[in-house]
């Protein structure tokens, strides 16, 4: 005879992905600037503005803030602060090098639209 012990829901954690290329650039350009790269990583964030609306945000960081979900990824910490991880959950983080839009870019599953431009965006 069997029981079943009665489980609770799993609540999913938000995941951030970061692609390879991007994790080796921005841990180069970390290092370029002797940050500490077993404290400091990325910050990926979310602010008011463009012209739909939100746009992405990134800079390097010492380390992360208490209430941060830290990330990380092919050596690449990344952290996430509470509002932004509403908006770009799921996302992957990319870098596209070459001699036109080299850079970082952030494929997020949750944009609804996007500005021309590609540079801002609507949930």
């Amino acid at each position: 005879m069997s029981t079943e012990v009665p489980t609770e829901p799993t609540e999913s954690v938000p995941q951030i992905d970061v692609s390879e290329s991007a994790a080796e650039e921005a841990t180069s350009l970390l290092d370029g600037e002797g940050y500490d790269t077993d404290i400091a990583g990325l910050r990926l964030f979310v602010q008011q503005g463009g012209c739909a609306g939100l746009s992405y945000g990134m800079r390097f960081d010492i380390e992360p803030e208490d209430d941060d979900r830290v990330y990380e990824h092919n050596g690449l910490r990344v952290f996430v602060d509470p509002a932004s991880m509403r908006y770009i959950e799921d996302s992957v983080l990319d870098y596209e090098g070459g001699l036109q839009g080299a850079g970082f870019h952030v494929e997020n599953p949750n944009v609804v639209s996007e500005c021309g431009c590609g540079e801002s965006f609507r949930t």
